[in-house]
């Protein structure tokens, strides 16, 4: 305890992607701000997003629409309460990002707004075409960085969050050079730690992703819920390096067409709306395709659509394809399904707080209710401004100084600082990955789910005393998150949305509600109005 480093805030948020950076901007104005990221500002999936940021905020469009397009994609669990909120405030949101001199694309008519699939309106906004996360964040690192109330933690990895009388106070954390952890304090934690998506083989998102809010969460005795629903993005770029690039929604909302390895247009015979279905329904009827033809991928073809367009509308995704000798204008592109977007994570309210006192959370950590049981695209990003906005909101009205390392003395973890084998760790990390990746990917089934959470447990067994490590904490993490969604995917005994099994293939109403997990307790069904 002598030589316990503590750091002391108002405010202390978790993550450093869209939601992250903008709940610390917001709450700035109210007070000091800590800002811990595990990696470098900009290794976030926020910054890799290409889809854009939607909004019913052309005069022709209303929120009311984009009300109706969120909960149709939600395979009825989207939170009414929740999207209202959503589409209402989004748009105010998005004008506040504008007023502060955000860069959006324009066109002749003022901005260009973009259609991708599930959405019956051009609502899309972009900026740098299809660079659009990059382009928020970067703006948002601007002020974020320029604000002398914010004080940023690059490559600190949080270890555990510190609750007393049940009330989080703060979190433990370390740096990658330093195994002694550190203890930061604050009235009230934000996580904005992004989803997990990273945890599979094949991801859009960075290796980063592994869903460290919602299992620092969960063990601090938060709720959590709808972790079984992983939606997988339908276009990722197929390499035989394994090598993997998002081909952005918006290239078929573009009119980009998908076809098998023997020219057939297939999805019109799976969904009226074709390429412009769902992300579930594309994702899965790409699957389908790819295991009746015993092929690796498909193709998207954007060579019947104006060239010079597509060149300069989609410039990262051209410049990307092009470093694998493919011509988007001209080629066929090889893409296959990737793990994308986490649907579930830290139960939330309205005002984005936690069940755990004092812990809040927001952006793709939390589960709010507004994605259901599949993310309607180009919403997240949205989410992440919305929430992020009303975590801050809700934080300021605990309103109790956060204690001091003395008052909390007994609930502050002590743990091995002891270095633990990479080599390890690598070895263990991609044990999971695998096993997440045959078990729990587009189609499930019962006998895999069983024989994953088997092979999960026997490995929190075995290697108990390395995850007890500081050092070890990170796998203890991963091992929770996906523990926790073989979990969810084991007790939804049906399919709905981006959860597909193979053995229940239909929508079975008594599971039209939100599987919760919680530490000590067995699974439930809640139902959110």
């Amino acid at each position: 305890m002598k030589n316990l480093v503590h750091y002391r805030f108002d405010y202390l948020v978790i993550g450093s992607g869209l939601a992250g950076l903008y709940a610390a901007f917001c709450a700035a104005k109210h007070g000091k701000v800590g800002l811990l990221t595990k990696s470098s500002l900009v290794e976030s999936s926020s910054y890799w997003a290409q889809g854009g940021i939607a909004a019913a905020i052309d005069p022709e469009d209303s929120a009311y629409a984009h009300f109706d397009d969120t909960i149709t994609a939600g395979r009825g669990l989207c939170r009414k309460a929740a999207v209202e909120i959503l589409v209402g405030e989004g748009v105010q949101r998005v004008r506040d990002l504008i007023e502060m001199g955000m860069p959006f694309d324009t066109g002749p008519d003022g901005l260009a707004l973009g259609l991708e699939g599930g959405h019956s309106r051009r609502r899309i906004l972009h900026a740098g075409g299809s660079a659009t996360g990059e382009g928020v964040v970067k703006f948002l690192l601007h002020h974020v960085l320029a604000n002398k109330n914010i004080t940023v933690f690059e490559d600190t990895i949080v270890a555990e969050l510190v609750v007393s009388d049940s009330r989080c106070v703060g979190a433990m954390a370390f740096s990658e050079d330093e195994k002694q952890p550190w203890l930061f304090t604050a009235r009230a934690t934000i996580m904005a730690t992004g989803g997990a998506a990273g945890v599979y083989l094949r991801s859009t998102n960075p290796p980063t992703s592994t869903g460290d809010g919602i299992a620092l969460a969960y063990r601090a005795g938060a709720e959590v819920c709808d972790m079984e629903f992983v939606q997988f993005h339908p276009t990722a770029l197929f390499t035989l390096s394994g090598a993997t690039f998002l081909i952005s929604e918006a290239l078929r909302g573009e009119g980009g067409q998908l076809f098998d390895r023997n020219g057939r247009r297939f999805m019109p015979e799976y969904d009226p709306r074709a390429e412009l279905a769902p992300r579930d329904l594309v994702a899965a009827s790409i699957f389908k395709e790819m295991q009746k033809s015993g092929s690796e991928f498909v193709y998207l073809s954007m060579a019947h659509l104006n060239g010079e367009h597509i060149k300069k509308r989609f410039a990262n995704i051209y410049a990307a394809c092009m470093e694998h000798k493919i011509d988007i204008t001209k080629d066929l592109i090889p893409v296959a399904p990737a793990a994308h977007f986490w649907m579930g994570g830290i139960v939330t309210g309205r005002m984005a707080g936690s069940s755990l006192y004092g812990l809040f959370a927001c952006g793709e950590c939390a589960c709010t209710g507004v994605h259901g049981a599949n993310r309607l695209a180009s919403n997240s990003l949205l989410e992440c401004l919305v929430f992020s906005k009303r975590a801050v909101d809700g934080a300021l009205t605990v309103d109790k100084d956060p204690p001091s390392p003395e008052d909390i003395r007994a609930d502050i973890p002590v743990r091995n600082s002891s270095p633990i084998d990479p080599a390890l760790l690598t070895r263990l990390r991609l044990q999971l990955s695998r096993s997440m990746t045959d078990n729990a990917g587009i189609l499930r089934n019962g006998p895999g789910l069983r024989r994953a959470l088997a092979e999960m447990e026997k490995m929190r067994h075995e290697y108990s005393e390395l995850m007890d490590k500081w050092a070890g904490r990170p796998l203890r993490k991963m091992l929770r998150v996906c523990t926790l969604t073989m979990r969810g995917a084991l007790h939804r005994e049906e399919s709905r949305g981006a959860h597909r099994r193979e053995d229940f293939a239909a929508e079975d109403p008594k599971f039209d509600g939100h599987i919760t997990l919680k530490r000590g307790a067995e699974p439930r069904i809640v139902k959110w109005e």
